[in-house]
């Protein structure tokens, strides 16, 4: 599986955004999906994660961030609302056949490149 993510770029506090992960591969909708982001200085941490029947959130983003998945088109998305210049990082999908915790990095064997979020005072 490839993941390739993008829809990054630079909002000012308040605005929104959607990312989008689009999988290669036939067996995208047997896997989860996750969405972790690192800020400079700081550990990979995790944002999002949907599977088949669930959605999970880190509580820094809960009602602010929803992830989504379209399994027709192979892709995931998290829509970004009420950003915070807090919010800025790199983000990265990532894709697995999670059988233990969703917010683990090791859960997710297959991941994309990133993509820049900035978030503007």
């Amino acid at each position: 599986v490839q993941l390739q993510a993008s829809g990054g770029g630079l909002v000012q506090a308040g605005g929104s955004l959607r990312l989008s992960c689009a999988a290669s591969g036939r067996t995208f909708s047997t896997y989860a999906m996750g969405w972790f982001r690192q800020a400079p200085g700081k550990e990979r941490e995790f944002v999002a994660a949907i599977t088949w029947s669930s959605t999970y959130y880190a509580d820094s983003v809960t009602g602010r961030f929803t992830i989504s998945r379209d399994n027709a088109k192979n892709t995931a998305y998290l829509q970004m609302n009420s950003l915070k210049p807090e919010d800025t990082a790199v983000y990265y999908c990532a894709a697995g056949s999670v059988a233990g915790n969703r917010k683990r990095e090791s859960e997710y064997a297959y991941w994309g490149q990133g993509t820049q979020v900035t978030v503007s005072s």
